[in-house]
């Protein structure tokens, strides 16, 4: 089963990818020092390179501004939605061809 916690803050995964840095230690070290995957700093250095722009993919703003431009997205869908629904709703309640 996964573990349940909370994200790491951003002020620690900035640490320990300059840890890593300067230390000369290998992901593996650095990782078991601080009591994380290798895996989660792996991710963290390779997103710390991409928002240095050393990489090519997308910054960490463009992620949290994506995350959010679809949520905003995902919220005018169903507004759009119930909309929809409440128009044909009234327009057969306003139809007297409808009624008996």
């Amino acid at each position: 089963m996964p573990r349940s916690h909370a994200p790491y803050a951003p002020e620690f995964r900035a640490e320990a990818v300059q840890l890593w840095r300067s230390s000369g230690k290998t992901l593996k070290e650095v990782a078991g020092d601080l009591g994380i995957s290798t895996e989660s700093l792996r991710h963290w250095v390779k997103q710390a390179e991409i928002d240095q722009g050393k990489r090519p993919g997308l910054t960490t703003d463009e992620r949290l501004e994506l995350r959010k431009l679809r949520r905003e997205v995902k919220i005018l869908q169903e507004e759009r939605d119930i909309l929809k629904k409440a128009a044909a709703f009234f327009v057969r309640e306003a139809d007297p061809r409808g009624r008996e």
